[in-house]
């Protein structure tokens, strides 16, 4: 057997392990705020047969397109409302990004550099955590290298499809990195004619037309309706928001959203957002600037750039933004370490970055112990077996095999641990148990995973309703019911902590009772 053969299989081999990480994500429980807040609102859509109208905490919604909701709508249709049907579209599309990774860098470098792309992708730290916390980014991030790949290769429907479902997604902005990616290519090869040729009008015209549907979705819930009150004030427009306070107001920090950015921020997000790769990243690109006049292909470093700029230079910045331009830096540091002379630097950089992981996930589970699932460390410990055993190009496949130990652990152990403090989904699946069937108020404590888990309906106020009545709610507000002469017992109590927020209090297994609040289930009568 070759030693190409060899490191062919193997590579697949890799590759079908990895896809079978990131499928351990689709059964841990969904994280609030955001991924529990976007599964109740695809929920909403299919309760009341409403597929236009947006709504969370029992009111109008207007903040992120609806391709998405559509997506987990029509899966909820066939798998019933649960934490699988929610991830499973965005596991899909993710895995369409894997696909059109491949095709994108086979065409662009070869057949190896595509392989190794795919390990890359597959293995990129906070594209793994996308799969557990779910939000638009696995969407787009299938959508956007499609639509690149397809406009590439002149498919020019195909390529305004998949353009105007990320549209859908996440904005106008989506328009950056497809576009920063084909007009960068003419730009720097100087193809001046095809940088101006009439089929980007047609593409254009073709996104105007397939976006309609969540126009006219906007049209309907807010334009057609000038008197809803929506951010606090009256004739607010759903199509002016999607084109520029979406997008533009939270870039210039002028809408009604806002944030506070700092232009470094990506530069050391990377750092840690796409390990184990980062440093070969950065060396990839500084070395791809170095050499530009000699470079075969241009689509990834302006479609990733373009992007990268765009987001550093933004108001409103969050680590899973620079999802959607992984795929173009996984063939940027594929096609880079598989061109190394003397991959001496890649060697001790990789051995580095896996004894730190290595490090990392036996600390962590010294410092957090979590409880034990005799499955995961059974599969940890098979994967362990392979690392040692590997022997053809060991250092790139170890890198691969130790994010598969890593991610094992915190899907299969860690995640699933850390979820029983999110108290609104213990609540949920308590009361779903032994309280099911009647209504739940959320007595001045909100949690969208309550929201979405309760099989029953789910009231909002902030004012008592007539008792009896089941609320989840604080201690304080318990003790506060009770001074007003009213009986509350307690049904049961669940620990409380915002798990998308660890800190080392509440890490550290001997600090964390300080670290963890309280929410409860009670009667007030």
């Amino acid at each position: 057997m070759s030693d190409n053969f060899s490191e062919k299989k193997i590579s697949w081999w890799i590759i079908g392990l990895l896809i079978f990480m990131h499928m351990t994500g689709l059964s841990v429980t969904i994280m609030e705020p955001d991924g529990a807040l976007y599964a109740g609102i695809a929920k909403y859509m299919v309760q009341h047969h409403d597929y236009l109208n947006l709504f969370a905490d029992g009111q109008e919604w207007l903040d992120k397109p609806h391709f998405p909701f559509w997506m987990m709508a029509f899966s909820y249709q066939i798998f019933g409302i649960n934490t699988f049907a929610y991830k499973l579209p965005a596991f899909l599309f993710l895995m369409m990004g894997v696909y059109f990774t491949y095709r994108f860098a086979f065409d662009l470098y070869g057949e190896k550099v595509a392989r190794w792309s795919v390990c890359i992708l597959l293995t990129a730290e906070h594209l793994v955590i996308s799969s557990t916390d779910v939000r638009a980014e696995p969407y787009l991030t299938g959508l956007i290298i499609g639509a690149v790949y397809f406009l590439y290769k002149r498919r020019l429907l195909l390529g305004a499809l998949f353009t105007a479902c990320a549209v859908m997604t996440k904005g106008p902005f989506a328009l950056v990195p497809v576009g920063g990616a084909i007009a960068g290519q003419y730009i720097f090869t100087k193809q001046w004619k095809e940088l101006f040729h009439y089929r980007w009008l047609i593409v254009g015209v073709l996104v105007l037309v397939f976006i309609t549907p969540e126009l006219y979705a906007l049209y309907t819930q807010f334009d057609a309706h000038p008197e809803k009150v929506v951010f606090g004030r009256t004739g607010v427009s759903g199509i002016r928001f999607f084109f520029w306070d979406s997008q533009f107001g939270r870039f210039m920090n002028t809408g009604p959203i806002k944030g506070s950015g700092d232009p470094s921020f990506f530069f050391h997000t990377v750092l840690w957002a796409f390990l184990p790769w980062s440093v070969m990243l950065y060396a990839a690109v500084v070395e791809f600037i170095r050499k530009r006049k000699v470079a075969v292909e241009f689509y990834c470093i302006s479609g990733a750039l373009s992007t990268f700029v765009l987001f550093s230079l933004s108001k409103f910045q969050l680590p899973h933004y620079l999802n959607i331009i992984f795929p173009f830096f996984a063939i940027l540091t594929a096609q880079y370490i598989l061109s190394l002379n003397k991959p001496k630097f890649f060697v001790i950089t990789q051995k580095v970055i896996i004894s730190i992981m290595a490090v990392a996930i036996v600390g962590l589970w010294a410092l957090y112990r979590p409880q034990i699932n005799w499955v995961f460390v059974g599969l940890i410990v098979a994967v362990l077996v392979v690392f040692f055993m590997v022997k053809v190009e060991k250092v790139f496949f170890r890198t691969c095999l130790m994010s598969v130990v890593l991610n094992l652990f915190l899907n299969g152990l860690f995640y699933p641990d850390v979820l029983g403090y999110q108290s609104g989904s213990s609540a949920a699946f308590y009361a779903n148990e032994h309280l099911r069937g009647g209504a739940v108020l959320l007595y001045k404590a909100n949690s969208y995973a309550f929201n979405f888990y309760l099989d029953a309906p789910v009231l909002r106020s902030d004012t008592l309703l007539q008792p009896p009545v089941l609320v989840y709610t604080t201690r304080d507000q318990v003790d506060s019911l009770n001074v007003q002469g009213h009986t509350c017992e307690v049904v049961k109590s669940f620990s409380h902590f915002p798990v998308t927020k660890l800190d080392g209090e509440f890490v550290n297994f001997s600090t964390r009772k300080g670290a963890v609040g309280e929410r409860l289930l009670v009667l007030v009568k």
